[in-house]
């Protein structure tokens, strides 16, 4: 009968911890011991938990909790996995808050850091940890910070509670709330959605930056355009001041739609690289100096691995200026996350792999000095120099753009396409792609669902063998020329691709 009573004392909760960027379930117990008074977290916790113990005496102090004359244990499982996180405070603070009473709080995730006055704060780990845990469990229901809800809300199939302090967390078990409290509605992130096929599409309808101030360069906003409507990787050629950057800048903001899940996960990634971004519609946009380093692009760490520039960009825009000014390193480690669209780092500690399905825009001058195709300035550089700049960027890598742009020095007047007009056109390609049942864009495919949806009419595939044969296309060009022929279709509103989609698609090859 005593040991019976000695168990109904411990008390249990659940958090979780990151292990690289997947979350795992943490176990919490409580218990009190006949021993002199005292309190210890065991479980391989880092400093980070075990410095909680004064932010929690303080914490309960301020509710007016008085201590035990025994000794507090608080464990945490499994004992072989190491925690890290100020997160685990709240959950910690209530158990001990709670270990006389007869309610429990054993079916809740619990986040959240605690100043010394009570309040719950929020850090940059929880949303991660929850988007993770709400992949693999079903009917998820978590008490978090206010400040943190509105976002975690918008995560599917969820239940989420806030509170502000450590006595309303209390209250909120100790008085049941949670059965109490209505569903809130969701608010949703924009006014601008499509719903397609039982799915919500969000996208914004603002454009800071618009195409409108590119005067000329009509071929090149055609080709934005097209790589836009279906996340093909892109590579501008022309002289300083034509207006590579001026207009690959303005690139995110045509970008297509995308589903809350997408939303969520570029979100995590910033969360987990301690970015602080509200939920918005508008992809990711990196643009990494040249002279980074190879672990600040790819991801890296000597205990953690943590994410680099290609993992924040995933879903939106990598942009490298100056392409050929790049490290060797950096440029040939470009191969395996532009065709596989992921990034494995691996560490003594850690092994992870990134999700990398961004849309790769490059820039380059045509030579050093840049003047190459200037027609009112002369070029200084020498052929062997010309080359020797060119051949910085190795035939697999340029094997992986799917659009090559050269610009060349406009004095026009004309404005041509705004980003409003242009994202028409790409709103429509959007609307064909998840119409025709595609998970992924067009630029995104892989080998079999390209086949399956870039169908070709006769004509088109006549034509294909026969440029296949002259130019001497690999296998992977073909697949891409398909991939953007598919989009430049979509964007006619063609079912099948047609002679004049797949030429377009082969004139922006790279001969």
């Amino acid at each position: 009968m005593e040991e019976a009573v000695e168990l109904s004392r411990v008390k249990h909760a659940k958090c979780a911890t990151l292990y690289g960027n997947k979350a795992h379930e943490v176990a919490v117990e409580s218990t009190l011991v006949r021993a002199l008074p005292g309190f210890s977290i065991v479980g391989m916790a880092d400093q980070s938990i075990q410095e909680s113990r004064e932010r929690i005496k303080s914490a309960l102090s301020s509710i007016r909790f008085e201590f035990p004359s025994q000794k507090i244990t608080i464990n945490l499982s499994p004992s072989d996995l190491k925690k890290e996180g100020s997160h685990f405070d709240l959950v910690i603070a209530l158990l001990i808050a709670i270990q006389k009473e007869r309610f429990t709080c054993k079916d809740f995730f619990i986040f959240g850091e605690l100043g010394l006055d009570g309040k719950i704060k929020k850090t940059n780990a929880i949303f991660p940890i929850i988007l993770s845990l709400a992949a693999h469990i079903p009917n998820l229901r978590v008490l978090v910070p206010n400040a943190l809800l509105p976002k975690i809300e918008q995560i599917p199939h969820i239940q989420a509670f806030g509170v502000e302090t450590l006595h309303e967390a209390v209250l909120f078990f100790k008085e049941k709330r949670y059965q109490s409290e209505q569903a809130k509605l969701v608010r949703p992130l924009c006014e601008n959605s499509l719903d397609i096929q039982g799915k919500s599409y969000f996208y914004a309808s603002e454009f800071p930056f618009d195409f409108s101030d590119v005067l000329g360069q009509h071929r090149a906003k055609r080709a934005l355009m097209i790589a836009a409507a279906g996340m093909h990787n892109l590579l501008m050629e022309g002289s300083p001041g034509c207006g590579k950057s001026m207009s690959i800048k303005r690139l995110r903001y045509i970008l297509p739609p995308q589903s809350i899940e997408e939303i969520l996960e570029s979100n995590a990634y910033y969360s987990l690289h301690e970015e602080e971004r509200e939920l918005s519609p508008l992809r990711p946009f990196r643009s990494p100096h040249h002279t980074s380093s190879r672990p600040s692009i790819f991801g890296g760490g000597s205990t953690h691995a943590q994410a680099g520039e290609i993992a924040l960009a995933h879903n939106g825009v990598l942009f490298f200026d100056e392409f050929p000014n790049f490290s060797k390193a950096v440029l040939e480690s470009l191969r395996e996350p532009l065709e596989d669209h992921r990034v494995l780092i691996s560490r003594v500690n850690t092994k992870i792999s990134y999700a990398t399905k961004f849309l790769f825009a490059a820039a380059q001058n045509p030579c050093p000095c840049g003047n190459l195709f200037s027609k009112t300035h002369e070029c200084r550089c020498s052929e062997v120099e010309i080359n020797r700049y060119k051949n910085r960027i190795s035939e697999p890598i340029m094997d992986r753009i799917d659009l090559y742009i050269q610009m060349s020095e406009e004095h026009s007047k004309e404005q041509g396409l705004s980003s409003k007009e242009m994202f028409t056109h790409i709103l429509e390609a959007f609307k064909m792609q998840k119409n025709r049942g595609q998970n992924e864009l067009n630029g995104k495919l892989n080998e079999q669902d390209t086949l399956r949806f870039c169908t070709l009419n006769d004509e088109a595939q006549e034509r294909l063998e026969m440029a296949q044969n002259h130019l001497g296309l690999s296998q992977r060009s073909v697949h891409k020329v398909l991939r953007m022929a598919r989009t430049i279709a979509d964007m006619a509103q063609s079912e099948r691709i047609h002679q004049e989609h797949l030429l377009e698609a082969l004139s922006f090859r790279k001969r």
